[in-house]
This record gives C-alpha cells, sequence and structure tokens, in this order.
C-alpha cells in the first residue's frame, strides 16, 4: 500500500459499527480531510481509469442550504453544514436513503456574511456518538450523532476573546483522545482545549494570533506529542500537555488569507498559501523544553490557496495558483512535474488515484507517480451552482461526494460498480 502521511503513522482503525450509528471504521471520513487528517482514503477496489462522462451518479440530496462546508461521513451518517432560513445549521443525512435527512440542529441566527460568501465552511467532527461542529459566527457546538440533541456549546468571541479575519470561522475542530481543539484566536486564547465529554476548558495558548482559515493537526516529534496550527502570522506548534508555544514558522504567511492545512512526515512540516507567498519546509529540532523549526527549502512552486495538499510515498502534490496541478518531492522542494489541465483544484488521495475538483466543478482523476502527469478520467460536475466548488470531494465505502451549495452528489468509484 502506498503510504500517505500527516501527523502520527497511518493507522487502520477497524470497527463495527451499525446502519447510522457514529462508530468510525477504516471505510468512513469522520472529519476534515479524512481518518488521519491528510486528505487520504485507506480505501482499495476503486476505479484506476473513469468511463467516458465519469463514474456513475447514485444520487442528488437537495435542502443543504447555503455554504460551502465540507461533509464527513460515518456509517450511514452523512453530517454538514449550512445557511438556511436565516439560521446557520448542522444536518444529518442518510446514505442509505439517497441523503435523506434525519435531523437538523441550529447553531444560530445567520450573523455573518463570510466576506461576501455566505455560509458556513466547516466541517463536523464526528468522535464516540457526538459530532462537534464550529460555525462562521463561532458558535462551537457539540451535538448527539443520533439524534442531533444539543449537549454543550461555546461561543469562541464571547467566551474566549476569539479573533478571526473578515471571512469567518472556517476550521473544522479536531477532536484528539479526550479534548476538542479549536483556534479562537487572539491574546486570551489563541489555540483552546475543550474537554470533549463536558466542554469545559483545558487549557489555551495565550500567544496573539489571530485565527485564519486553517485546521489544527497532531503530531509527534521526539518523544513530544504538539499540535500544529497556521493562524494569521504563521505556522505555530504548541505542547500536547498545556499549550505553550514551542516553534514558530512565519515564511508561508502572506498576511491576506492561510488556508491550507500543514503537511507532517519525518519531523518536518510543510505549509503553504497563496496570494503569492509559496510554501516551505521546517525540520524540527528540540532544543531544551522549545523546538528549533529550522527551514531546509521554501519554493514559489506551491502557492497552495485552500485546495490542500497531499503527501504520498514521499512526494507532494497540490494546486499551486493560479491553478497549476504540481507534484514535488518533500524532502527538497525539487519539482518533478506541472500540469494546467485541472485547474485551481482541491484534492484528496485514494488507492493510487488523486480526485481533483477545480473551482469550476470539473473532476479529474490522476494518477500518483513523480514520473509524469498522467490523468485518468474527467468529468463536469452536472447541477453546478452559480458559486465557486469551494468544498472538497471525499471518499467513503467506495463513493465519491461532492457538495455543491444546496445540493449533495454520491458517485459509485467503485472497481466492481455494485
Amino acid at each position: 500500500m502506498r503510504r500517505c502521511f500527516v501527523g502520527f503513522a497511518f493507522i487502520l482503525s477497524i470497527s463495527i459499527h451499525l446502519p447510522g450509528a457514529a462508530a468510525e471504521s477504516s471505510r468512513d471520513w469522520p472529519g476534515w480531510r479524512g481518518p488521519q487528517r491528510n486528505g487520504c482514503s485507506t480505501e482499495t477496489g476503486l476505479l484506476s481509469k473513469w468511463p467516458e462522462g465519469g463514474p456513475r451518479l447514485l444520487w442528488t440530496a437537495t435542502g443543504l442550504g447555503e455554504g460551502f462546508s465540507t461533509p464527513s461521513v460515518v456509517g450511514d451518517r452523512i453530517y454538514v453544514m449550512g445557511n438556511r432560513d436565516g439560521q446557520e445549521l448542522v444536518l444529518a443525512l442518510d446514505a442509505a436513503a439517497q441523503g435523506g435527512a434525519v435531523w437538523t440542529a441550529v447553531l444560530g441566527a445567520v450573523r455573518h456574511d463570510g466576506g461576501g460568501y455566505p455560509g458556513p465552511r466547516s466541517t463536523p467532527t464526528v468522535d464516540d456518538n457526538r459530532v462537534y461542529a464550529l460555525g462562521l459566527n463561532g458558535d462551537l457546538v457539540c451535538l448527539d450523532a443520533e439524534g442531533g440533541e444539543e449537549i454543550w456549546r461555546h461561543d469562541l468571541p464571547g467566551d474566549f476573546g476569539g479573533q478571526v479575519g473578515g471571512w469567518g470561522y472556517a476550521e473544522s475542530v479536531l477532536v484528539d483522545g479526550p479534548w476538542v481543539l479549536c483556534t479562537p484566536g487572539g491574546p486570551q486564547a489563541t489555540i483552546l482545549a475543550l474537554n470533549k465529554i463536558n466542554g469545559k476548558r483545558v487549557w489555551q495558548s495565550k500567544i496573539g494570533d489571530t485565527a485564519d482559515y486553517s485546521s489544527i493537526i497532531a503530531i509527534e516529534v521526539d518523544g513530544v506529542k504538539q499540535y500544529v496550527q497556521f493562524t494569521k502570522q504563521g505556522v505555530i506548534g504548541v505542547s500536547g500537555k498545556n499549550g505553550q508555544l514551542l516553534w514558530r514558522y512565519d515564511a508561508p504567511a502572506n498576511g491576506t488569507a492561510n488556508c491550507a492545512t500543514p503537511v507532517f512526515a519525518d519531523g518536518s512540516v510543510f505549509a503553504a498559501s497563496g496570494y503569492g507567498a509559496g510554501g516551505g519546509l521546517v525540520h524540527l529540532k528540540k532544543k531544551g523544553r522549545k523546538f528549533n523549526a529550522e527551514q531546509v527549502y521554501f519554493t514559489k512552486e506551491m502557492k497552495n490557496h485552500h485546495g490542500g495538499l497531499v503527501l504520498v510515498d514521499g512526494y507532494l502534490y497540490g494546486s499551486d495558483d493560479p491553478g497549476v496541478l504540481t507534484c514535488l518531492d518533500f524532502k527538497t522542494g525539487e519539482v518533478k512535474w506541472r500540469d494546467r489541465s485541472c485547474g485551481k483544484c482541491s484534492l484528496v488521495y485514494a488507492d493510487g488515484m488523486l480526485y481533483c475538483r477545480s473551482e469550476q466543478g470539473v473532476v479529474s482523476l490522476v494518477r500518483t507517480t513523480p514520473k509524469r502527469f498522467e490523468l485518468a478520467g474527467r468529468f463536469d460536475q452536472p447541477q453546478r451552482s452559480d458559486r465557486a466548488a469551494w468544498p472538497h470531494s471525499l471518499i467513503a465505502d467506495g463513493r465519491l461526494y461532492l457538495r455543491d451549495q444546496d445540493k449533495l452528489l454520491c458517485y459509485d468509484v467503485r472497481a466492481s460498480g455494485t
């Protein structure tokens, strides 16, 4: 199996669960960028080439409302966010019933226009029969996954002095062990750890950085657990015990919007942003109680805006602004190939392939090889809205899911076609 890294070593966690239950299996996509937060699926037996017109469309669900939230999928349940009738919502859908509605929970009244792009951006995180969701305004809720009942909530600006950029909160919160990790931003709680059961504060990092639009990852270096986040000012690593600042790396920050989730492997972190910035790799080396973040390289060939990056077998794939799919050697930054045909795209990995979704809605299947760009299929998403196709695609149980504003499309990408 190809290796796809971020955070800890690649682990398959397999569990048995009933349809609709919130226990996770290796075929689930329980949160932002998948089971390991690296944009990679563990599934095999998927199509290695698409027929003309793309894979088979199984169903289209409507009623999601306005927004750019990427769904999460656990068992037969799909969790997503949207604005509808003046309210910001978390919705649960039934995959076995072609996306039929199961329940709807209200975060609050719509109070933010998303800087001209209204609707929530966060992906709900599913853990132990609970769903954790962060709204555009900073409403953080914990819900019962089965029925949608509210268990606890926080207002990040009101409760923790949160400060975020003009496009609103876009982070997908991380559940790690007993904690929920999020980024209120500001001098009181740049990063915050909460008890996932009752929502009580565990610790807060008083660093002062403003929250931007990336999401936290968990890593371990020299036996030290850390949480890494890309704030408005730069990339920071904090202690997994108490949130103390361990290191920072500001070179990839652009001053406008830092969106892409950092990538970790072999003691090194790669982070990139758009708006002319680029990306850099730092190697983390322990020095006393803190760490040095020693830059290995910086490249202008990976100005990744918000489409994300995936690391497969030592090679980093991502879209370089204004829309050039690029393959880099992770350790050296050497460009292996570049291709413009996929457009400015988000991407996920599964079974040797990249699923690349452009802002215009075109979806491409590309083989993961550093030798050359190899296209294995392409189709135009039908039923397109007039908004950018910013939600990332995802793979769960042999299905490809595409969210486009009020609609969710589900495709069969299994090689068996059954």
